[in-house]
């Protein structure tokens, strides 16, 4: 199934999995590079240090950073989701208790169950 010049099927395939690959390095250098601006914990030198690393060792920089920083770049981006709805919270007038009322009109037109409304209402407090 070789043609004339030389491309086959198969270095296709071989080819879409490198360009796969180097789309997922990007992909992960902007999540370390962005985690590593957002972080409050690290100085100026520190951050220098690991953009030199990252820029002189680029794939083994970034594996380096997540194998070392991993758990703590999920413990930001949770927290950063948790100040972001809050502060959409704010911005639109969100209120636990008006949620609560509005979760026993419901449960009073049983609309809703009350399994569903201790789940729903245990969410919000």
């Amino acid at each position: 199934m070789i043609m004339e010049n030389g491309f086959t099927f198969w270095n296709f395939l071989v080819d879409a999995f490198i360009v796969f690959l180097f789309i997922m390095w990007i992909w992960l250098l902007i999540r370390v590079f962005g985690d590593l601006f957002r972080r409050k914990d690290v100085g100026g030198f520190g951050k220098v240090v690991w953009i030199i690393v990252l820029f002189v060792l680029p794939y083994l920089g970034v594996f380096f950073y997540l194998l070392t920083q991993g758990s703590a770049m999920h413990a930001r981006d949770l927290e950063a989701a948790r100040e972001a709805r809050e502060h959409l919270r704010d911005v639109v007038g969100f209120s636990v208790a008006d949620e609560i009322a509005k979760l026993e009109a419901l449960k009073a037109e049983n609309k809703i169950t009350d399994a569903e409304y201790s789940k729903l209402r245990a969410k919000l407090v």
